[in-house]
């Protein structure tokens, strides 16, 4: 692909290696995430110039020296919003936000919801790993119910977010699951995002061999718990296809087995739809509640991108005013001096 431009740029995965030494603890899942990630952007086929990265504050945030782009190591939680300034001012750049499930999540929630219900044109890759790992070991808002960390002791009390449910909730035109060790379901699911024009949320589930090892081995090591998501396809999984999905009257959805219900009462998935009732239902689906996890494309819509709708309204107020200059309008009307 090459977003509109068609003179590919022909590049390697090398091309994009920084000559920064990678600086991870060993075994950690963002070894593999930047391998797919680094070995993707030639798909792009866009100049490095023409990519950015930001990032906020985390083990995850490190990937704009690992990658040999533009990129910005930001603040805490405040990523999407600064890579929404850019969005909206660049509209050339490819614009990608990398962060954590406690960036994102904690101090950084209102910013990720505000740029996923405005649609701004940028993609945003949360790595779960349901643990603070930078700040050695604290629960975070993806951590279990009764999760003992450092800082919950006694395990912790809080509900823990699912953060596609979070990103459906905001009425985000793209959302998507994927694991770090699986390497054409992350591709695929990159070469998706970066296909959609508007806001594009990609939760990879990421392992801290350190702080949370384990985590979801259940899906990571098990293929059999994985249930891909294929558009217009019947939502079927299991070493032989023998389990599936329906979704109930109520619209929650459930897992069964094929042979007791048939596969012609199967969901079968639509991630076009224009209400988000059916991604949604399918990001309830847990390991803990159905015993899979769905992984691919929940939800891809399009709609409005705010980078244009501000163009657009940016262009009228030129037409209507003129171009003007900054000391002019400072000087427009009630203006009045000090001695």
């Amino acid at each position: 692909m090459s977003d509109g431009n068609s003179n590919l740029v022909q590049l390697t995965a090398k091309d994009f290696k920084s000559d920064q030494e990678v600086r991870w603890c060993p075994g950690c899942g963002d070894y593999a995430i930047l391998a797919v990630i680094q070995g993707f952007m030639p798909e792009l086929g866009l100049e490095r110039e023409r990519i950015v990265f930001v990032s906020g504050i985390g083990c995850a945030a490190r990937f704009p020296y690992y990658l040999n782009t533009y990129g910005m190591h930001s603040i805490h939680g405040r990523a999407p919003a600064i890579a929404t300034g850019l969005a909206v001012t660049r509209p050339d750049l490819s614009v990608w936000v990398v962060t954590g499930d406690g960036d994102a999540l904690s101090i950084g929630g209102n910013h990720l919801i505000h740029a996923l219900r405005r649609n701004v044109n940028l993609k945003i890759l949360l790595f779960n790993n349901r643990i603070y790992g930078l700040t050695k070991g604290q629960y975070s808002p993806t951590s279990e119910l009764g999760k003992v960390t450092k800082s919950t002791p006694m395990g912790s009390l809080d509900y823990p977010f699912n953060p596609l449910s979070v990103a459906i909730g905001a009425e985000a035109s793209f959302v998507a699951r994927a694991i770090d060790t699986d390497k054409k379901g992350l591709a695929e699911v990159l070469e998706a995002a970066a296909r959609h024009r508007g806001s594009a949320f990609v939760e990879i589930l990421q392992n801290c061999n350190i702080y949370n090892d384990g985590a979801f081995d259940y899906v990571r090591e098990d293929k059999g718990n994985r249930i891909y998501l294929r558009a217009g396809e019947p939502v079927r999984f299991g070493p032989e296809g023998e389990m599936g999905v329906v979704q109930h009257a109520d619209g929650s959805a459930q897992v069964v087995r094929v042979e007791d219900v048939g596969e012609e009462s199967l969901l079968v998935h639509d991630p076009g739809h224009r209400e988000p009732s059916q991604a949604f239902a399918l990001s309830r689906l847990t390991f803990e509640t159905d015993g899979a996890v769905p992984l691919g494309v929940f939800r891809s819509v399009d709609r409005p991108v705010y980078d244009d709708l501000m163009g657009e309204q940016l262009e009228r107020a030129r037409e209507q005013r003129g171009e003007g200059e900054l000391a002019a309008l400072l000087q427009s009307g009630d203006t009045w001096t000090i001695a």
